[in-house]
């Protein structure tokens, strides 16, 4: 089992991931600002913690075997996180991702349609720079999974879908559950298939 460190363990995504990997019996320091938030789970250590906080962070990532980054990009900064992965010597690192930056078409990104929601841009626009950074990136063992367009409080169901750089879509749209898209990224630590990759997880 491997020591995890999970920075925004107490949000909507952080908070399934935490659960998912206490489940598989992975050792987890749970980052968050408010510890309180954490939910208290078998193998769990709740820490208070900062993302834009450098110095500190990196402190708290040391001697884990991988980080994982579950924290809002326009309430966080790719250098900082980056820069406090490296600082804490850790090679492996995985980054709950966002949909926008998807592909719809070739060469059309989600979040360039005229549907886009206008009040989840800033925060695409964000995920969109986080990851065109990350692909310079070549002393990380990085992984950036992408939701589908919906990413919504579901059940863990074990069916869904993997892609690469295109917004997966079924009769009903474009979604996938925080539960399942927990699973498939704890899945991803534990065998890596996208080191130093994009990929998408959607029904």
């Amino acid at each position: 089992m491997a020591k995890v460190a999970l920075i925004g363990a107490s949000g909507d995504a952080g908070s399934r991931i935490l659960a998912e990997l206490s489940d598989r019996g992975h050792r987890v320091t749970a980052i968050a600002r408010h510890v309180e938030r954490i939910a208290v789970l078998s193998g769990v250590a709740p820490k208070q913690g900062d993302a834009n906080d450098r110095q500190a962070l990196g402190a708290l990532l040391e001697g884990h075997d991988a980080v994982i980054s579950a924290v809002p990009f326009t309430a966080s900064d790719v250098r900082t996180l980056v820069g406090a992965v490296r600082d804490a010597g850790v090679a492996r690192y995985l980054v709950v991702g966002g949909a926008g930056s998807l592909e719809v078409a070739p060469g059309e990104k989600l979040i360039d349609q005229p549907d886009f929601p206008e009040a989840y841009k800033a925060e695409a626009r964000a995920g969109g720079e986080f990851l065109d950074f990350l692909r310079d990136v070549d002393d990380l063992d990085w992984t950036f999974l992408s939701p589908s367009a919906e990413f919504v409080p579901g059940e863990r169901t074990g069916r869904f879908r993997l892609g690469q750089d295109t917004l997966l879509t079924f009769d009903e749209g474009s979604r996938i559950s925080f539960e399942d898209y927990a699973l498939a990224l704890v899945d991803e630590l534990e065998q890596p298939r996208h080191v130093r990759q994009r990929f998408t997880v959607g029904y």
